[in-house]
This record gives C-alpha cells, structure tokens and sequence, in this order.
C-alpha cells in the first residue's frame, strides 16, 4: 500500500524505537512516514539524541548515518561527513529542555571526545537571538552538504514565555524550495500536566518543514528579518491611526502644536503638503474618537485605544 502522508499527523501511540525517557524526543512513526514517502535510500541525523531514527530507518529498511553531540559530533564545528540525500533534523525548542549535562553526562563527553559539549549546546543559549542565529547556521550547513535533489525534514515547536510567543518557525531559514509544513499534534507532554493561570494558550502541536535542493550553487533563502516600524513612516496606517498613536504616547492632553511637532519629520507629513490642514481634518472627522477639551488641546475620547504598530517581523529573501 502507498505510503500516505497528509498535512496533519497525529501519533497517540509512540511507537517502537529510541527512548520514551529522553525528553523532547519523537515518536518514529513519523520518521517512517517520512521515510515512506519519500523513499530515499539513506537517511542523515546530526541530532539523533536516543536513536529514534535509526530504529525507524531499521524498520523501513533505510541505511542510516547517526551522529550527536553526545557522541562524539559537533554540528556547529565539525565536518558533515556525507553528501546526504535526506536528512532529519530535530533542534532543540531553544531552552525548554536542556540536554548536556541532563540528559547525558557532560563530563563523560568531555573525558572521551576532549570537547565540554555545554559549550556547544544549542539548549545552553542564553537568549533567543542567539538561538535563532544558532538553528539558522545549523539548518543552512546542513543543506549546503545536501546532495542536489536531496531534502531536509525539519521537527520544530514553539516557546511560550511570559505572555511571548517565541515561533522557530517562523524565524528559521528556508533555503531551497520550501515543499510542505506539516502540522504534527503533540501527545503526552509534561505541559498536558500543568494548569495554567491567565489567557494562556497550550500548545499542542509541532511542525514539520519539508524543503527541496533544486540547485547547487545556487537557490533562494528565505529569511525573516525583525525591523523597528515607525506608524508615522508608514505608508499603509491612516492618518486617523497615526494621530491617535501620537495622543496615545502624549498619555494626556495635547495641542495641536504638539501634534504637529511629533508627525512632521515623518514620512506621513513629508509626503502631504497640505498635512498639517489633514490632521485638523482627521481630528473633527472622528468625533467619536478624538475629543477636544476647554483649552482647546485634544485627547483619544474614552473608551478608544489606539493599535500599536511599532514592531513588525517583515520577510526578506
């Protein structure tokens, strides 16, 4: 029977292969699902953790390479030895769990391999800039030793940490052609345990990026860049939206000199030579929104809050 693999997966039952105690491992359910579609006749690890791909590769009858940092392999520094044609890739979720010195002995690592591996641990990275930096060399080193044709797989989650939402993927590089994410449901987590307080949302489900190599030399990657967006630079934002931020950041009463001041070194005023006759305009064509006290200075009326757009994660290639 053809091997069906659709855009969501739900394993409730592990599986046989790896360890159940190895924390943030998968079930090899999906690795043979993988595996069983694609059909390629070798399959790479660089971060194997307990082994749960070679038991799946086993059982599909797929040679594979295994490799991690607790056995001897450096992924940040050490040589991809092969030119694979399919390789899984399962990263650290940033720091949820860490690894050397947890779930392995760092010092018998240190004492056999001559390398401290909570140096190089992706786990161990204090911030997320700096993880994400990480995961994006990791995942294009990875591909530049991919064979042409050849595909990566790549198991990834979400962070959530005081009321941020910290996403790998939408932060990590898509070199290639990006072929599919699949949404993978999670199941018998320790967060499945926890009773949150507040709005907290649980998340319950993992991704899986499927990209292609079409090309040698040369293919597109697709980066995510953070840039700081000014509502008063921004073409798309009305001039309703930009003076209402303006009395939102005042935090009280402002004149209409005061208005003025704040918008007019920005793109909004500069590309209007009539702009300050707008802002008059705007500010008695929503009554509703902007009111006007005794002394003739302007506030958001009550009730209105004004939507802040001062941090945008635009895409780049």
């Amino acid at each position: 029977m053809e091997n069906v693999l659709t855009s969501i997966v739900s394993y409730p039952e592990r599986g046989e292969g790896g360890s159940n105690r190895y924390r943030g491992n998968c079930s090899p359910k999906l690795i043979e699902d993988l595996l069983g579609f694609f059909k390629p006749a070798e399959i790479c690890d660089y971060m194997c953790g307990s082994g749960t791909t070679k038991a799946a590769a086993d059982k599909m009858g797929v040679v594979s390479h295994l490799y991690d940092l607790h056995s001897g392999f450096d992924l940040m520094n050490s040589d991809i030895p092969e030119r694979p044609e399919f390789i899984f890739w399962h990263p650290p979720y940033w720091d949820i769990i860490k690894y050397s010195g947890v779930m392995y002995d760092a010092d018998e690592v240190k004492q056999r391999y001559g390398y401290d591996p909570t140096q190089h641990d992706l786990s161990r990275i204090a911030t997320w800039d700096e993880f994400v930096s990480a995961m994006n060399y990791a995942m294009m080193k990875q591909f530049a030793a991919l064979e042409k044709g050849g595909r990566m797989a790549v198991l990834m989650g979400d962070i959530k940490k005081k009321g941020r939402l910290y996403s790998m993927i939408a932060e990590i590089a898509k070199p290639g052609t990006l072929e599919n994410i699949i949404i993978k449901a999670q199941h018998n987590c320790v967060s499945d345990r926890t009773q949150y307080s507040g709005r907290f949302i649980p998340i319950l489900h993992e991704y899986v990026m499927i990209v292609h190599k079409d090309g040698a030399l040369q293919y597109p990657v697709l980066l995510t860049a953070k840039k700081e967006a000014d509502i008063r630079d921004m073409r798309c934002a009305t001039w309703r939206d930009v003076i209402a931020e303006v009395l939102q950041q005042y935090g009280h009463a402002a004149s209409l000199t005061d208005i003025y001041q704040s918008v007019e070194p920005h793109r909004k005023a500069q590309s209007n030579k009539f702009w300050r006759e707008k802002v008059r305009q705007t500010l008695h064509s929503y009554p509703n929104s902007f009111c006007q006290n005794g002394d003739g200075a302007w506030t958001l009326c009550k009730g209105q809050k004004a939507v802040s757009y001062t941090h945008l994660t635009l895409p780049t290639t």
